[in-house]
Order: C-alpha cells, then sequence, then structure tokens
C-alpha cells in the first residue's frame, strides 16, 4: 500500500501566491474607491454632494470660478518668476527705461474686463436657472421658521409638521418633483438652509420668500438656520428625508389618519409657545413646549 503524497513546496507555493493576489486585488479595489471618493471630494472643493438640480449649477459655477482663478494665478506666478529670473541684477548699470507701452497697456486693461464679463455672464445665467420657478409645482411646502424650530405645512394635503429644540421637525419630500418652497416668519429673520442643496434663502418677517428645487437623490439629509436668531440659534435644526412618489404619499396620508396633524387643529392652531420657544406677542399655542411630528 503506498503511502498517501504530500503537498510540495510548489504546491504551498502556489496557494500562498493565490492568497497574496486576493488581498493585493482586495487592497487595490479599496484604494481605488478611497482614491475616487478623494478626487470626488477635491473636485467639489470641500461642497457636499449636489441632489437637486439648481445645487448642482452652483457646483458648476464655483469650480469654473475656481478653474478661471486658478488659470490667471498660473499666469501671474509665471510671470512674475520669468521677471525675477530674467531681469535679476548682473551690473550696476540700469536697464533702458520703457514708457508709454500702448500695446501692453491695453492687453492688461482690457483682458481683466473680458474675464469680468464671462464669469459675470455665467453667475447670471446660473442665478436665473436656480431663481426660475414655473406655474403649477408638482408639490408645494410653506416654511414658518419661528423661535426656536420650524413649522413644514402641505397645503395641498392640508396637513403640517412642527418641531421644536428637543424634537426637530422632519420634512419629508418626493424625488424627482418639482418643488416650491414658500418662506416667512412670525419673529425675527431665519435662514433655511440645506447644505446639500448648496442653497439658503432668509425667512423674513412679515414677507414671503419662495424657491424651488428638483431633487434627485433619495435619503436623509440635515438641515439648519445660517441666520443668527438669538439664544437657541444652534437648535433650530431639521431633517428632509427624500423618498419615493409612493413613499410621499403613503406618508401624507399616515399625517391625514391624526386629525392633530391638520392645518388650523391640534398643534396647527398657532406657533407653539412655552419653555422651549421664544414668546411671540399675539400668539397663542400650547404651553407644554414641544411640537408634534408624526
Amino acid at each position: 500500500m503506498s503511502p498517501t503524497p504530500r503537498p510540495g513546496r510548489s504546491g504551498t507555493r502556489r496557494t500562498g501566491a493565490r492568497l497574496a493576489l486576493a488581498a493585493a486585488s482586495t487592497a487595490f479595489l479599496t484604494a481605488g474607491c478611497d482614491l475616487r471618493e478623494s478626487a470626488n471630494d477635491a473636485f467639489n472643493l470641500g461642497l457636499p454632494e449636489p441632489i437637486t438640480d439648481q445645487a448642482m449649477r452652483i457646483r458648476d459655477l464655483w469650480v469654473g470660478s475656481v478653474a478661471a482663478a486658478l488659470v490667471v494665478g498660473l499666469f501671474v506666478w509665471a510671470l512674475i518668476f520669468f521677471a525675477v529670473f530674467r531681469y535679476r541684477k548682473n551690473s550696476d548699470e540700469l536697464p533702458r527705461q520703457v514708457r508709454y507701452n500702448l500695446p501692453i497697456e491695453v492687453l492688461y486693461t482690457v483682458v481683466p474686463f473680458v474675464i469680468i464679463a464671462v464669469l459675470f455672464y455665467y453667475t447670471a445665467v446660473s442665478e436665473n436657472f436656480v431663481n426660475n420657478a414655473k406655474k403649477n409645482p408638482d408639490v408645494q411646502i410653506d416654511i414658518v421658521g419661528f423661535q426656536w424650530n420650524w413649522q413644514f405645512n402641505y397645503p395641498d394635503a392640508g396637513v403640517q409638521v412642527t418641531g421644536s429644540p428637543s424634537q426637530p421637525a422632519t420634512m419629508v419630500l418626493p424625488v424627482d418633483k418639482r418643488i416650491r418652497f414658500v418662506e416667512t416668519s412670525p419673529d425675527v429673520i431665519h435662514s433655511w438652509w440645506v447644505p446639500a442643496f448648496l442653497f439658503k434663502r432668509d425667512v423674513v418677517p412679515g414677507r414671503q420668500n419662495s424657491f424651488e428645487v428638483t431633487i434627485r437623490k433619495t435619503g436623509t439629509f440635515i438641515g439648519r438656520c445660517a441666520e443668527f436668531c438669538g439664544e437657541k440659534h444652534s437648535r433650530m435644526n431639521f431633517y428632509v428625508k427624500v423618498v419615493s412618489a409612493q413613499d410621499y404619499d403613503a406618508y401624507l396620508a399616515e399625517l391625514k389618519a391624526n386629525p392633530n396633524n391638520a392645518i388650523g387643529e391640534g398643534a396647527g392652531k398657532a406657533i407653539p409657545s412655552g419653555g422651549d420657544y421664544q414668546y411671540v406677542p399675539g400668539a397663542s399655542g400650547n404651553s407644554e413646549g414641544e411640537g408634534s411630528e408624526k
């Protein structure tokens, strides 16, 4: 009976080589993902990843402006170093003095105006795109900023969500829909800001501001007040949750099922007051100091 053959050194080497190759491939793929994410972050200049059509236009404007500034900066640096090395002092003799060089004077007068005109054109085009408001949006949300949180009204559904510093409000929105926001405030100036929108707009007492966005990515995103509005300004946070159209309709149906979520009923009678809120003269609200969120 012949003995069972034992694996030789060549088999052990092959096994080790396969394991090393698998480990190297895994490390390479992981590093590739990290490098791709780092490149995207660098290309975004530290800005959050945009999630709306308007935010993408704003990001492109910023990247283009920085690229133009970098080109101008490199050109100026090249001229400076050229002058430093080409015309460095070789003797005490003064170089030939030249004045009134008309072509050069025209060049450094016209070129900056051309650069400014190009940047102004793209800025105006992007601003008009961001501020463009069309008739009959798919969804309208009324935003009320108050000390110290937010109230989100869904007028088409007749329901609302009111937050508090201890329980920030959550705004649920559908993806791939044109959404109009209408803002107002009963007390002081706030500023409704979602970093992923790359955009904020002030919420001014006695005035209605509005804007529209089309969101292209689902997920939950943090929102903040970007205007110092008093003692608890730092606690005026909220969340924006972007879901599919079906989930959005289901969310509205869930809100409608509770009569307290109706606009003008329960928590909707007025902006809340109490320990978590700033007193608003003439406003009568609940006394618990807590908002409602369903």
